[in-house]
Formats: structure tokens, C-alpha cells, sequence
């Protein structure tokens, strides 16, 4: 099964919030945005985003300002 580009351009920003530890709102608009640009939440997509919120809600990414 192949990524598409804007599964690719979420898995590498989300990716980015994993290094950091950290998720500020401005960043999570944009990964709903790269989500939901096409109009369509592929399975890749929707996998991503569960991760995501798994990580934020177990706080290994924690949401809010930077430093």
C-alpha cells in the first residue's frame, strides 16, 4: 500500500512533534489541515492522526507552547 503525499507530508510532521515532545495548537491545525486538504481521511491518514491523539492524551507529546 503506497502513502500518499499528503500521508507522507502528516507522517513527517507528526513525526516532528514525537522528537519534541511537544505539539503547539498552530502545528496540530496544520496536521488537521494536511489531513482533511483533499476532502478525504485515507487509512494511512486516519492511523496517523489516532496515534497522534494516543500520544497527546498519554502525554508522551504534550500540547501547548514552546519554550
Amino acid at each position: 500500500m503506497t502513502i500518499s503525499e499528503s500521508g507522507e507530508r502528516l507522517r513527517q510532521m507528526i513525526n516532528k512533534a514525537i522528537e519534541d515532545h511537544i505539539i503547539t495548537p498552530d502545528e496540530y491545525d496544520q496536521i488537521i489541515n494536511v489531513a482533511s486538504e483533499d476532502g478525504h481521511i485515507d487509512p494511512q491518514e486516519k492511523a496517523l492522526l489516532a496515534e497522534l491523539q494516543d500520544m497527546i492524551e498519554s502525554k508522551m507529546v504534550k500540547f501547548g507552547k514552546k519554550d
